[in-house]
Order: C-alpha cells, then sequence, then structure tokens
C-alpha cells in the first residue's frame, strides 16, 4: 500500500479556490480591487454574494514552527482568519518565498509570479536562526526584503525585524499590489503604523524595475541616513568639544569660562565711560564731558546696589 495522501480542506487552503494559471495582471488586479472592498465594506459584499470574509486572489501560507509568543504572532493570526495556510517542514511552496537564506531581493520584477503562485513566509524567530532548518523549507524562488523598519510591537523601530504580516505586506506594496497590504494590516490596530513609517521607502521599492535596482535604491537610502549621524556625533558649538572644533561664538585663544554677568557689564560700563586717562588715554576731559560722565556714574551705582 502507498502512502496515504493528506486530505485537504477548505481550511488548508484558507478557503480558496485555485485561480487560473495564465490570468492576466489587469484581471488579478481587478481581484485585488474586489477584496478590498469586501474587507472594507463587508456588508456590500454580502448584498454581492460574496460570503464570509474577504478572499484574497493569490495564495498566502507560512511555515510555523512555534518559536514565537502565539498570543503576538502575527502569522498565526492570519491563519485563524483563513488568510494564510500553514505549511509542514518538508512541503515545497511553488510561489515566493520570503527566506533569511535567499539571496535576491523582492522586486516589481516578481509581480506575475505572486499572481501566479502567491507568497510564502517562515515565521521563525529572529533570535533561534541558527537552529532554523531553512532546508526543510523547500522552494524554487527564495527572496529577501530590502531595509525596511519595524512597527509591530516586539520590534518597533527596529531594522529589518518585520513581523509575519510585515513581510506579506511589504511584499505586496513593492510588487505594486498594495489594497492587499491594507487588506492584511488593517487586521491589526498598529498595521497602519507600518505605512506610516517606510512609505517613503516603499514607493521607491515599487518604482524600480529588478532587485538590481532595488538594492541600489537600498544602498543609497543607508548611505544618506548615516551622514546626518556622523555628524551629530561631535557638536562644533558645545564647549566641552572645543579641542576638536572652534566655536565661532567663543574665542579659541584658551579654554576661558563664560564670563559672568557682572564682568560684562563692567566692561559694558567702561565702555560707555570712555579710556582712562591713566591707561595713556591722551587729552583731558572736557566740561562737557565731565557732566555727560555724572549720570552714568550714578547709573554704575544703582546698578551695584541691585546686585549686592
Amino acid at each position: 500500500m502507498g502512502r496515504r495522501r493528506a486530505v485537504r480542506g477548505p481550511g488548508a487552503e484558507g478557503g480558496r479556490t485555485r485561480r487560473p494559471a495564465g490570468r492576466s495582471l489587469e484581471a488579478f488586479a481587478e481581484e485585488v480591487g474586489a477584496a478590498l472592498r469586501a474587507s472594507v465594506e463587508p456588508e456590500a459584499a454580502e448584498d454581492e454574494g460574496v460570503p464570509g470574509p474577504a478572499q484574497l486572489p493569490c495564495a498566502l501560507a507560512m511555515w510555523e514552527l512555534g518559536h514565537c509568543d502565539p498570543r503576538r504572532c502575527t502569522g498565526r493570526k492570519l491563519a485563524r482568519l483563513g488568510l494564510v495556510r500553514c505549511l509542514r517542514l518538508g512541503h515545497r511552496f511553488g510561489g515566493l518565498v520570503l527566506s533569511p537564506v535567499g539571496s535576491q531581493y523582492v522586486s516589481p520584477a516578481d509581480r506575475q509570479l505572486v499572481a501566479r503562485s502567491g507568497v510564502a513566509v517562515i515565521d521563525c524567530s529572529w533570535a533561534r536562526l541558527d537552529e532554523t532548518p531553512f532546508g526543510k523549507m523547500r522552494g524554487s524562488h527564495l527572496r529577501i526584503l530590502p531595509h525596511l523598519v519595524a512597527a509591530n510591537p516586539v520590534n518597533y523601530g527596529r531594522p529589518c525585524r518585520l513581523s509575519c504580516v510585515e513581510a506579506f505586506a511589504a511584499t505586496f506594496c513593492i510588487l505594486g499590489f498594495s489594497d492587499l497590504a491594507v487588506i492584511l494590516l488593517r487586521k491589526f490596530k498598529w498595521g497602519k503604523g507600518f505605512l506610516d513609517l517606510n512609505r517613503q521607502l516603499l514607493d521607491k521599492y515599487a518604482a524600480c524595475s529588478g532587485p538590481e535596482e532595488v538594492l541600489q535604491v537600498e544602498q543609497e537610502f543607508l548611505a544618506h541616513t548615516k551622514e546626518p549621524e556622523e555628524e551629530e556625533e561631535i557638536d562644533p558649538f558645545d564647549v566641552d568639544s572645543g579641542r576638536e572644533f572652534a566655536n565661532p561664538n567663543r574665542p579659541v585663544s584658551g579654554p576661558r569660562l563664560p564670563r559672568d554677568r557682572a564682568d560684562s557689564d563692567t566692561e559694558e560700563e567702561s565702555e560707555e565711560l570712555g579710556p582712562d586717562p591713566e591707561d595713556g588715554g591722551g587729552s583731558s576731559s572736557s566740561p562737557e564731558e565731565t557732566e555727560a560722565r555724572v549720570p552714568t556714574e550714578i547709573w554704575k551705582g544703582i546698578k551695584k546696589r541691585q546686585r549686592d
């Protein structure tokens, strides 16, 4: 007797029917729009005769290894909602596979592949990559995602530490199917934040034609973001960094401390009083200058009493 063939029910396939392999991208885009309308307006979708949750026009799958907290795992939540089917170790996926061991970036050149065969992710912990059996998760089209920032509560703000739903959403945005990303991210309260954090980069990646251009965009972005960080390491206007940088607002002859307010007042008063005869100022004062000096000396005495 041969091996018993596993029976696949609606839950295994996520409730989706197989799509024709030769459909065009235009037809796929129409199905994406219909899925978005069904997700945003479920009551209107039921009136049109589309029962249940929104049906995605392509297959979504994942290998789930049990590394993550089930309460926080975005992949498991999508599976419970019927949007993603789980694969066993050793099963092959014919579509695009997002894997850390991939060597080629996701790019708009993969649009036809995803429309025909879908996307799969590997649900594993970033801290346990060394013990993850990537060889048992087989696929012919391994891909990696370019630089993006996570918005999930576990790794918020950390680059490249995306959750399963963020990986799916990023792939669809780069391919130009952003409506599919919206459908998935709507299932999470923080989902919109992922698009807000990465809007600029996702638009640039989506404008590329192939993985080489995606790599170039990523390198240019990383080089641009590093430049301000290097400039901010040392503040040229910081008094403590005067050994390396000259402060244009202070003399560089020596490490002089900031002058006290009383000293500055005294210097201002000396400028108003004019040159002192004992310092070799030259000519003697005229009667008019003597009369003009009297109010200044009175004001000087008032300021001294205020300080005391």
